[in-house]
């Protein structure tokens, strides 16, 4: 998944996929460690997707509590 893929997803979209990525990751170590897997960077990737799927997260949460601050700022 692209970077920008990343930013147009919506918040719930957001962690929707960190869950589905989790769920993924687990299976992935799970399976090698029983038996070496075919490719083991694909537990490197994965775990970077979640690191930004995380990052985008934080950013919108950011954003958000930022506007709020400002909102209020302005009405007082």
């Amino acid at each position: 998944m692209k970077n920008s893929e990343i930013l147009e997803l919506s918040k719930e979209e957001l962690v929707a996929r960190i869950a589905e990525e989790k769920v993924a990751l687990n299976k992935l170590k799970f399976a090698h460690a029983v038996s070496a897997i075919e490719n083991p960077l694909r537990i490197k990737t994965s775990r970077k997707l979640i690191a930004r799927l995380n990052t985008a997260l934080s950013a919108i949460k950011n954003a958000e509590v930022k506007q709020a601050q400002e909102a209020a700022a302005e009405a007082q």
